[in-house]
């Protein structure tokens, strides 16, 4: 049976079609739900899909983060099935508490999108097996509030724990601390980054690379680890 992802689709989502193509290139079976909803449909992992959900009005992610599914979320998230959070949904999963810290606005104070490397950190979560520690990838990066902050203390801890998943490399693109990309919970099932990995699974489609334009596909191995880690469950 195929490792079924949910994708769960706010007011403002941009990209949960494309969380959906990148679960089913991978092999697995995307589920779409809704954010009204409280039925999981029964789900092996969840993805929080990047937008600007409710318009990112008070703060971004902030009133996603109090949709009747996430209730829902939180208690999957709490009983150890693997979440991941991309860009607006990284700072869903801060809002309501799964992950720690906050994504601010860009320190430059714009917009940016760009082909965005990231050196894998942490190998041991529910989404970054199928990477290797140090390896840099290619991710596109797409936000407005995407600078990672946290006190001391936490951005202590969370190296310490080595929670800190994914570095920014060679530029710092939105002021995060400590080049922070993406973190984990400490059951290391809960992911959240801000870079769109959902863009670069598919030859044609994603970032350059030296072989050919657009040929970047280091965003396939999000999806290909949470099938083996669901698979490794059963």
């Amino acid at each position: 049976m195929a490792t079924r992802v949910g994708v769960i689709t706010f007011p403002g989502s941009l990209d949960d079609r494309d969380a959906q193509r990148a679960v089913r290139i991978a092999g697995a079976e995307p589920v779409a739900l809704w954010h009204g909803s409280h039925d999981l449909e029964g789900v092996d992992a969840l993805i929080l899909p990047g937008g600007f959900s409710y318009g990112d009005y008070l703060r971004c992610g902030a009133i996603a983060s109090l949709s009747p599914i996430m209730t829902e979320v939180v208690a999957a998230a709490n009983s150890g099935m693997p979440v991941l959070g991309i860009c607006n949904g990284f700072q869903m999963l801060t809002e309501a508490h799964l992950l720690e810290g906050g994504l601010i606005r860009n320190d430059h104070g714009s917009f940016i999108c760009r082909d965005q490397v990231l050196r894998v950190e942490n190998t041991d979560t529910s989404w970054t097996r199928d990477f290797e520690a140090g390896e840099n990838i290619t991710i596109p990066l797409k936000n407005g509030e995407g600078g990672f902050i946290a006190s001391d203390e936490t951005l202590d801890r969370l190296e310490g724990e080595g929670r800190v998943v994914f570095r920014y490399v060679d530029v710092n693109p939105n002021g995060s601390l400590r080049d922070i990309a993406g973190i984990s919970n400490e059951r290391g099932n809960v992911v959240g980054l801000m870079p769109h990995p959902e863009h670069a699974v598919e030859p044609g489609f994603g970032p350059d690379t030296d072989v050919a334009m657009r040929s970047g596909v280091d965003g396939l191995a999000f999806f290909t680890s949470v099938i083996e880690r669901t698979l490794a469950s059963v």
